[in-house]
């Protein structure tokens, strides 16, 4: 990764002043060390008339993957070979950003003990970055800096191989910025945009990336145009996180209209005091359903078919009741983040006794699966493409066969609900298909009649009148001896307390 800084002078005020503001010596080639490599600091040209700093970071791939936690380009993908052969080493990315706030450090917080009013005053200044990831093309670079005072935003796009012209032009753009800013500024700019522009970040997104995005942001992202777009993919389109750093810049942004603090601003709350009941999250609701569901059914061995990085499996863990768990998915990756989560490494033998993780396919039978009381396909099926439904359909309800099946699936009608999910959008990339209330129910009951169960329905989350909850559920329970089959269209729904609708009718009565 290549990235230069470049500057002019006059006698009065020398071009070589850049050394200073960036705190590198322009005489000498300097290395430091990140997590994921070294980064090399050099002067191409240093003259009082002209002066270029070079940033060139040695990407180690070998250390990218043995520190990757799974999220972005530094994540360990399902494919072995892209973890070693992919452009990380070349395209700007979240990487150079990293290098970036490592090494200019001081310039960033446009601190300069030599020369304090230099760093505070406007230069003449030439950024380029010969080959950047751009996911929205030339014209979105354009977009993101040229509402950022750059007289000139230069993104040429990069043909895929100049030999050949017909295969047309890569991601990736040639970015030239021209203009006078503060140096400070130019940097933190770069610092955010390098890992909007390539969507992606090669590390985990905490909560404190907010912080870091408010602090990079000051005084031009409160007021950028494309605030919104800018803030989701720094955050890695972590909605939570993402609501979080666009009502912060909000406060931010009524302050700066009416020259106040913003803690002026933001005092309506007594912090000392909680006055609002935080809403659960759906996830927690659907898992608190499932358990509720387990218990009524009397199950005490249970399978988790697709379990994913554990969190059902974990919450099962806590009740004694289940004494036997075990989780099922065809992902080794998901699985060992599973078993990170459920610490099984440092778990006792009596609660290690109780709990199992197994790799497997749902599209066959596996004789590992039967005899156990209960399974629950939690938000599984809608990641199946539906040709296939019928090889799960025969796998859990004929050959492994619990005698209480749960399954869990969005309902596509209240997709209309969420504001942040685009019309038309399923709710994840994933997902082959999202069903409809009716839809689901007309499935549920013909895979119920066709294997020999009785189906009942639960809504789980909030019952909106119009277009039914977040959620549905379908608990099938395994026709008695005589063949008698339970089919019924009478919902159930769960509130927070986890009682049904007509246990609260009984209990009325």
């Amino acid at each position: 990764m290549f990235l230069t800084i470049s500057t002019t002078g006059t006698p009065e005020r020398p071009a070589t002043d850049l050394g200073f503001l960036l705190h590198k010596h322009p005489d000498k080639a300097q290395k430091f060390s990140t997590s994921h490599g070294t980064a090399h600091v050099f002067y191409p040209e240093a003259s009082a008339e002209r002066c270029t700093s070079a940033l060139l970071l040695e990407v180690d791939p070998v250390a990218l993957v043995r520190r990757g936690k799974g999220k972005g380009r530094g994540g360990a993908p399902d494919s072995a070979l892209a973890q070693y052969v992919n452009d990380r080493p070349y395209a700007a990315s979240s990487l150079l950003a990293v290098a970036l706030s490592t090494v200019f450090k001081s310039a960033l917080r446009g601190v300069c003990a030599a020369l304090p009013g230099r760093a505070e005053e406007p230069m003449q200044l030439r950024v380029e970055v010969p080959a950047l990831p751009a996911r929205g093309g030339a014209e979105l670079v354009r977009k993101l800096f040229g509402p950022l005072g750059w007289a000139s935003v230069g993104a040429e796009p990069v043909a895929l191989d100049a030999r050949f012209p017909e295969w047309g032009d890569s991601r990736y753009v040639q970015l030239v910025l021209e203009g006078e800013l503060r140096l400070a500024d130019a940097l933190r700019q770069l610092y955010v945009l390098l890992p909007v522009l390539d969507d992606a970040k090669h590390y985990w997104v905490a909560p404190d990336e907010v912080d870091k995005l408010l602090r990079a942001g000051e005084g031009w992202l409160a007021e950028h145009p494309e605030q919104k777009l800018i803030t989701s993919r720094y955050l890695s389109r972590r909605w939570g996180l993402t609501r979080q750093a666009m009502e912060r810049l909000e406060l931010v942004r009524l302050a700066e209209a009416d020259d106040l603090e913003v803690e002026d601003v933001d005092n309506a709350v007594d912090e000392t005091t909680d006055t609002e009941e935080k809403p659960v999250p759906l996830a927690q609701q659907r898992r608190d359903a499932i358990l509720e569901t387990l218990r009524t059914a009397g199950a005490s061995r249970v399978l988790d078919l697709g379990c994913g990085q554990g969190q059902l499996v974990q919450a099962l863990l806590k009740d004694v009741r289940f004494t036997e768990i075990v989780g099922v998915d065809v992902s080794v990756r998901a699985l060992t983040i599973a078993g990170r989560r459920l610490k099984l490494d440092r778990m006792g033998e009596r609660q290690a006794a109780r709990v199992k993780l197994l790799q497997g396919s749902l599209m066959y039978t596996d004789k590992r699966l039967g005899g156990y009381d209960a399974a629950v396909l939690s938000e599984v099926i809608e990641h199946l493409d539906l040709p296939r439904l019928p090889a799960l359909e025969y796998a859990v309800f004929g050959s492994a066969r619990p005698q209480t099946v749960v399954v869990t699936t969005p309902n596509v009608e209240y997709n209309v609900r969420w504001e942040t999910l685009p019309a038309g959008h399923v709710r994840h990339s994933d997902h082959r298909f999202e069903w409809t209330r009716a839809e689901f129910r007309s499935w549920a009951h013909a895979v119920a009649e066709r294997v020999g169960y009785g189906v009942e329905f639960v809504a789980v989350g909030p019952d909106d009148p119009e277009v039914g909850p977040p959620t549905q559920m379908a608990v099938f329970t395994r026709s008695d001896e005589t063949g008698k089959t339970r089919n019924t269209d009478r919902s159930r729904h769960t509130d927070r307390t986890g009682r049904t609708e007509a246990e609260k009718e009984a209990k009325a009565a």
